[in-house]
C-alpha cells in the first residue's frame, strides 16, 4: 500500500450523461485523464475510492439544485466508463463535502492514507470542500487539473487559485 489514495468524486450518470438533470458537460472531457489516475493508482497499490452522492428523493438540496442523484436509482450511479472494480470502494455522501457525514475518513484511518489525489466534479463545489476537508485533517492534497470538471471557467479558475494558494493543495 502506497499511503497514497484517489477519490473520484461524483462522476455519477446524473452529472455527465448528456441531458441529464444537473449534467455538467465538462466531466465528459475529463474521463481520459480520470482514467490515467485509476490506472496510475492500481499500479501503485493505491485505494480507489468513489465519493458518490446518493440523495433521499426530498434532499434539501434539491431547493438549490435540480432533483439528481437519488439513491438507487440510474441517476446515482458511476459513469459507466469509470466504473468501479470489484476491489473500489464506494462512499456515499449527501452534501458537498466527501467528509461531512460520511465514512470516508473511517475508510482511509483504516487504509494508512496520508494522501490524496482528487479528481471529478465540479471544481468549486464538491472537489474544492473535499480539498479543504482534507487538508484541514492533515492530508497532502493534489488536484490534477486535468481531472476536476467546471460548470464556470471563472469559478474553475478561481478554485485552483484558492485551494493552490490558501490550502496549498498541489495543482498540477
Amino acid at each position: 500500500m502506497s499511503g497514497k489514495a484517489l477519490l473520484i468524486i461524483d462522476m455519477l450518470n446524473d452529472f455527465v450523461l448528456e441531458g441529464a438533470p444537473l449534467e455538467v458537460p465538462s466531466t465528459r472531457e475529463i474521463i481520459p485523464a480520470v482514467k490515467r489516475e485509476i490506472e496510475a493508482a492500481r499500479a501503485e497499490g493505491a485505494p480507489v475510492i468513489y465519493v458518490c452522492d446518493a440523495h433521499a428523493p426530498d434532499d434539501r438540496e434539491f431547493s438549490i439544485w435540480p432533483r439528481h442523484s437519488v439513491r438507487g436509482t440510474e441517476g446515482a450511479q458511476v459513469v459507466h466508463a469509470l466504473k468501479p472494480d470489484r476491489d473500489d470502494i464506494i462512499v456515499e455522501k449527501t452534501t458537498y463535502s466527501a467528509f461531512y457525514k460520511t465514512d470516508l475518513e473511517k475508510v482511509l484511518n483504516k487504509l494508512a492514507v496520508k494522501e490524496l489525489i482528487i479528481t471529478g466534479c465540479v471544481t468549486n463545489i464538491c472537489i474544492m470542500y473535499a480539498a479543504s476537508d482534507a487538508v484541514l485533517r492533515g492530508y497532502a492534497v493534489t488536484v490534477p487539473r486535468d481531472c476536476s470538471a467546471w460548470l464556470d471557467v471563472e469559478d474553475h479558475d478561481f478554485a485552483f487559485r484558492q485551494m493552490k494558494n490558501v490550502l496549498k493543495v498541489n495543482v498540477r
